[in-house]
């Protein structure tokens, strides 16, 4: 022994230097692939437990399988010598198998009986199982014995003892009766460990005949009976109460030894009268509480899995109220060896160095030996790579050849432990196990492990590469294990890609590409929401994830983690629907999406709520004559607290079947101090309020009745007026019956005159509301009270109010009526008031009647002009009249107003209302529009106000950018009513100004607003290809229409159009139009009319006007323009407008120089000559027409016919002369006019004030969107035709 602790420093030190230089061994791969391939020396992979204890009713199978390659051979010993398998006919080892099955039928098992190793064997070694020890079961029968009586002092100690069989193993042990009841257990019975029964003090029902113990054995499934045990009771000389006292264990001490990992039983049961209780506690530490169990009334202490800490003493306590006992067991924890580190196979390549180690422990300290192959070392070829030190075998520069399985056996007086690990010796070039282009998928910042399995001998190196270019090393984020594996902590997007894997050694290299995903997580956006649902509602639970959408998701919902139940349960896509909601829908509702790689989920609450139940059990208690105490038992209040409970009554006597709010109780309450009114039946009933509604009414409460009394009140709303002259009518609001207090309710009603000595008159009144006195003088206060009465007396003293008699008519009028006037529209009266007692009543006021006899410009007086009034409240002497029309006679009388009516009229006064401004203009037309004139007509005011002296007219030119150009200013005299202005522009608006005017100023402005017509000899437009022409072009075929009247108002907010007009070519038409909008695209729509086909359109973006080409000649079309904005889903459009397109027959250039034309033309020419010298001739025989020629001489536009299809002007003819007018135009608006203008300045303007400045001009301006087209009103020549032709050549 000396001489090996010598030896281990140096050991130690050689250990040391072989661990440096050694290569860490390889681990056994797994994949069948690769094992099919490889030498490797025998593994065991099943045996039997080391103890089998079998049935003798059943065949012995002893288990013993092996892998290796070649695959093992296999041989048994039993009992430490060679068993022949073969030889004995009822043993069989199954094929490719070292398992054994020894039949033992009609044999005795007990020959079988004995330790049992198995050998498995190859070319590179040999492996051993553990050695099995085979038992038979046992049950034996109880030894025969004749148990005595026994008989035994009520309140004294016994034991039973069941003493049973030694079996096989142990029986399980439970006391029963002949019926096979269990025997009852508690804290005075008690079965022990061992099986005894032990009573800490008997009771006389502990006599019995029938004590009976059994034994149940498990493998063999039966149960042994003990012989009955007979127990009497006796109570002659009952023992008294005691101290306790130990039964089992004995003593103040004992012991007990437990193996680490099996559970420590603990057991205390202790006599005494009364019964103790047992207590436990560890003697300087605690109780292992998180691993222990108490059982049998806390008698017994179990800790299972045993460790070290466990030992120690534990102290058992017995108490009962005359003392208490102690009792110590000792424990002390040994331990069967057990694995700190089992050796583990070896994989070298040829001049590797390899250790095994075998780190056991144990209590005693496990004793430690190796074997090769089966052999000792001691016995087995001398190996000089091998040096063994303890628990350690280290191999050095091993060869090939020297593969082997080496055995470890620690063992100690408890058991041992075996473990079998080879060392295979091999030479093999690197192969990577994980499968090629492998895909990971993993989520965004979670960790990603790209696996690189791999075998070889020596173990190969593993390099990474990303994307085939970068190497990727050890350092944040990667980390590369030993086993080969690329762990990415966490994992981003850009770490998504290929990924390639080397493994290399010194026979050959070999590389696996992998595939990294990462995938972005799965999130819930809106998380369902805690709902509260009325009963019978719907709930939606709202789940809105996002997930990445290469992963295809599942989403699950459940109630409460479990599956929702069928119905009313409707899950969509982002949401889950619960119709019809009950009571049973109430819990947590969770949503979980799924993917293949994550998931996330989230939890609302259902909260089902519904009106409170009744409540119930109403009952009166402290009943008065004026209160009774209510109290009620609440009902449920289904989720929703209750907030109120409402207590109503019905008054049986008075009005049965009418429930009456009586008071109001809080949400907590279950009680009311109800105050009560005499003469009243009452029944209670309660309401529960809640959040969601009032509950159905209670029941009933038993009636109480209260007894009569005089009233408590009168009535209310006592009033005193008077209907008739010398009346009183006192009125008042009656009792309600409740408001009684008792029968033969009646009213007495007293009154007397104000400030006077008088008496009070009284009148008893029965049922009724009123009384009516008669005789009073007229208008005289008085005073009157009003008091209840019934059977039980009166009321409380009534309040005093005051009122009058009836009023009747004013006997006089007002006097000394004067009237001042102030201005042409306002007048002031005054007259003296009328004296109080001639007013007879309250006074009111004063009615002043006016009517205004006639105008003083007129010759005559108006017939029947209205009456009008003023009345004046109070009593006033003076007041005003306005809106008196000026320039006119007025006639006044005034009477004086109380309740009952007027009184006689003052004497008539007269007054006159001075001149002042006349009133607008009654109309103003503009007429006759050409190139650069303008004629204005207008009609003279309806209500002058005076001496008309004249009219004022100012105008001003609008531009196309809306702004007003100078004013111009014209007075006319009061009978010139029209006007041709001159030198205006072309083709420009013009706004006109007029207002008429006496001495007193001038009154309202009327407006109008015209175009004169456009000059179109100037400049023909230019058109240019795919565009529009810059200016309007010059029509062959004049016809302007007009969509609006000529008046103009300001635009509305927003987009809008004005007036369209319209010109003809001989292929199309051009449209010009007024837009006061903002929208960027502008359409002009036109389609066939009458026609389905879709509108056809075309852009004109920044223009006013449009030519359309191309338009078939001789149809008409509907056209339109349109405003539209992507940025306002609101269209704006103009009306349509119907559009005729002249015939192509009318074209006059085509066939000007044709040679039929000329000599048609030519002929006409000459039929014409001959027809003007026939019209000579016999105009000189029947003398001129002067009506003809005074028409000739004075053309007035106003008596030329207008066509009413076009709107155009027509042409004057008689029947004999079909020439037309050479001054005819065609106006500017090309439709009728209206009579009257309403325009106003307020169209113009930002406000509606309009106003001329000092020097004439009007204050404003045009709205700056608005925009105007100043090629409205297009003057042209008339369409050629064979008329006109003809006229040419007159």
């Amino acid at each position: 022994m000396d001489r090996d602790r010598k030896r281990l420093p140096g050991f130690a030190a050689v250990l040391l230097i072989l661990l440096s230089h050694m290569t860490s061994a390889l681990e056994v791969p797994l994949d069948p692939k690769v094992l099919e391939g490889l030498p490797q020396p025998p593994t065991i992979t099943l045996q039997s437990p080391k103890d089998y204890i079998f049935d003798p009713r059943e065949n012995i199978v002893i288990h013993c399988e092996a892998k290796g390659k070649p695959h093992p051979s296999f041989l048994w010993t039993r009992n430490g010598t060679h068993f022949e398998v073969e030889k004995d006919s009822k043993v069989l080892m199954k094929p490719g198998s070292g398992t054994l099955v020894i039949d033992i039928s009609g044999e005795k098992a007990e020959a079988y009986e004995g330790t049992y190793q198995c050998t498995a064997h190859n070319e590179h070694g040999t492996a051993l199982s553990n050695s099995i020890v085979i038992r038979q079961s046992r049950s034996p029968l109880w030894s025969k014995e004749r148990n005595e009586a026994i008989a035994v002092q009520m309140g004294a100690s016994l034991v039973l003892k069941c003493r049973p069989p030694a079996g096989l193993p142990p029986p399980v042990i439970f006391w029963m009766d002949n019926n096979f009841q269990r025997l009852p257990l508690d804290q005075r019975v008690s079965q022990a460990l061992n099986g005894d029964l032990y009573f800490s003090n008997v009771l006389p029902e502990d006599t019995r005949s029938d004590y009976i113990c059994y034994a149940r054995f498990p493998h063999t499934q039966t149960i042994q009976q003990k012989q009955p045990i007979s127990v009497t009771v006796l109570d002659n000389s009952p023992d008294g109460e005691r101290r306790p006292r130990f039964m089992m264990p004995q003593g103040t001490t004992s012991t007990k030894t437990v193996l680490r990992g099996e559970t420590l039983d603990l057991e205390c049961i202790a006599d005494g009268l009364p019964t103790p209780e047992i207590s436990w506690q560890k003697d300087g530490g605690e109780l292992p509480s998180s691993r222990m169990s108490y059982f049998n009334f806390k008698k017994m202490l179990k800790v299972p899995d045993v460790n070290e800490a466990d030992g120690g003493d534990y102290r058992c306590t017995a108490t009962n109220n005359l003392g208490t006992v102690h009792h110590i067991i000792k424990v002390t924890v040994k331990a069967a060896p057990f694995w700190v580190s089992a050796p583990r196979n070896l994989i070298l390549a040829p001049n590797e160095t390899g250790i095994l180690t075998c780190r056991v422990n144990g209590k005693p300290k496990p004793l430690i030996t190796w074997l090769v192959n089966g052999v000792s070392l001691e016995n087995a070829p001398e190996d000089h790579s091998r040096k063994v030190d303890d628990d350690t075998v280290i191999l050095s520069q091993v060869q090939s050849g020297s593969s082997a399985v080496y055995q470890c056996n620690a063992s100690n007086e408890f058991g041992y432990l075996m473990a079998n690990a080879f060392v295979n010796v091999l030479a093999e070039p690197p192969r990577v196990l994980t499968p090629p282009n492998r895909v990971y998928q993993v989520i965004t910042n979670n960790p990603a492990l790209l696996h690189c399995a791999s075998f070889g001998s020596p173990i190969p190196a593993i390099t990474w590469f990303k994307d085939s270019q970068t190497r990727v090393k050890n350092g944040d984020p990667y980390v590369i294990h030993e086993n080969g594996t690329l762990e990415i902590n966490v994992a981003q997007p850009l770490n998504s890609g290929k990924y390639t894997c080397i493994a290399t050694n010194n026979l050959g290299i070999k590389e696996n590409h992998v595939y990294l995903e990462v995938k972005e997580a799965t999130r819930i956006l809106k998380q369902p929401e805690y709902k509260v649902v009325q009963r019978g509602m719907s709930a939606v639970f709202e789940c809105k994830v996002k997930h990445d959408p290469s992963l295809i998701p599942t989403m699950i919902w459940l109630k409460d983690n479990k599956e929702l139940p069928d119905g009313r349960f409707e899950v969509n896509t982002e949401s889950l629907t619960i119709k019809d909601v009950t009571e049973d829908d109430e819990g947590t509702y969770t949503c979980i999406m799924n993917t293949t790689l994550d998931q996330d989920s989230a939890s609302a609450m259902l909260t089902v709520v519904e009106k409170p139940d009744p409540p119930t059990d109403l009952e009166l208690t402290d009943q008065t004559e004026r209160s009774v105490h209510l109290t009620w038992i609440p009902g449920d209040e289904h989720n929703s607290p209750t907030e109120k409970f409402l207590i109503q009554y019905e008054d049986l006597l008075h009005q049965p079947g009418v429930w009456i709010n009586l008071t109001e109780a809080s949400g907590t309450s279950t009680t009311a101090q109800l105050n009560l009114s005499p003469y009243v039946y009452y029944s209670f009933r309660v309401l529960a309020v809640n959040h969601v509604g009032y509950s159905q009414p209670s029941q009933p409460s038993s009636q109480y009745r209260t007894n009569p009394a005089a009233p408590d009140e009168n009535p209310s709303d006592v009033q005193c007026s008077g209907t008739m002259p010398g009346n009183l009518v006192i009125s008042w609001t009656p009792l309600t019956g409740f408001q009684a207090n008792g029968p033969s309710l009646e009213y007495k009603v007293l009154w007397r005159q104000k400030d006077t000595d008088e008496d009070w008159s009284s009148q008893n009144v029965g049922n009724a509301s009123q009384l009516v006195v008669s005789g009073a003088p007229i208008y005289v206060p008085y005073e009157v009270k009003v008091q209840a009465l019934n059977d039980y007396g009166s009321g409380p003293e009534p309040e005093v109010v005051i009122g009058h008699s009836g009023e009747d008519l004013p006997l006089s009028a007002p006097d000394s009526v004067h009237i001042m006037v102030h201005n042409s529209t306002l007048a002031e009266v005054h007259w003296e008031p009328v004296s109080f007692p001639s007013v007879r009543g309250q006074l009111q006021g004063y009615k002043v009647y006016y009517r205004r006899e006639r105008g003083l410009h007129e010759t005559e007086e108006d017939t029947q002009e209205q009456e009008l009034v003023l009345t004046f409240s109070g009593n006033l002497s003076e007041g005003r009249l306005p809106g008196l029309q000026p320039y006119s006679t007025y006639n006044l009388t005034i009477r004086v107003l109380n309740n009952k009516g007027e009184g006689p009229p003052s004497p008539s006064k007269t007054f006159k209302t001075p001149e002042g401004v006349p009133g607008p203009p009654s109309f103003l037309n503009a007429i006759n529009p050409s190139i650069d004139t303008l004629t204005l007509q207008w009609g003279p005011p309806t209500n002058n106000n005076g001496r008309l002296a004249g009219y004022t007219l100012k105008y001003q030119p609008v531009n196309n950018t809306n702004e007003l150009g100078p004013v111009k200013v014209m007075s006319f005299l009061a009978n010139e009513t029209t006007i041709t202005l001159g030198n205006l522009n072309s083709s420009m608006l013009y706004k006109f100004f007029l207002s008429a005017k006496t001495i007193k100023g001038s009154g309202p402005v009327i407006t109008e607003e015209a175009f004169t017509v456009m000059d179109t000899t100037r400049s023909h437009p230019t058109v240019e290809t795919g565009k529009g022409p810059t200016e309007p072009p010059h029509p062959t075929s004049p016809v302007t229409q007009s969509l609006h009247p000529p008046f103009h108002k300001a635009p509305p907010v927003g987009p809008a159009f004005g007036k369209v007009n319209t010109s003809m070519l001989e292929d199309g038409a051009v449209i010009s139009w007024e837009y006061f909008g903002h929208h960027k695209n502008v359409y002009v729509e036109y389609i066939v009319e009458n026609s389905k086909e879709d509108w056809k359109k075309e852009l004109v973006n920044g223009s006013h006007w449009h030519m359309i080409k191309g338009l078939k000649p001789g149809t008409s079309y509907k056209v339109r323009v349109v405003a539209r904005d992507p940025a306002d889903p609101t269209v704006h459009s103009t009306d349509e407008v119907l559009v005729a397109v002249p015939a192509a027959a009318s074209r006059q250039v085509d066939i000007a120089t044709q040679g039929w034309f000329i000599g048609l033309m030519c002929a006409i020419a000459l039929l014409i000559l001959v027809l003007l010298i026939v019209c000579f001739i016999k105009r000189n025989k029947g003398g001129k027409y002067p009506v003809k020629e005074k028409e000739d001489a004075h053309q007035d536009p106003e008596i030329q016919p207008m066509k009413e299809d076009d709107g155009t002007f027509g042409e004057y003819s008689d029947t004999e002369d079909h020439k037309p007018l050479k001054g005819s135009r065609t106006p500017s608006n090309g439709t009728v006019r209206r009579d009257e203008s309403d325009d106003s300045l307020v169209d113009y303007g930002e406000g509606g004030d309009g106003q001329f400045n000092e020097d004439g001009s009007f204050i404003g301006q045009y709205s700056g969107k608005k925009e105007k087209d100043t090629h409205e009103g297009n003057e042209s020549s008339e369409a050629p035709s064979p008329v006109n032709a003809m006229n040419s050549f007159v």
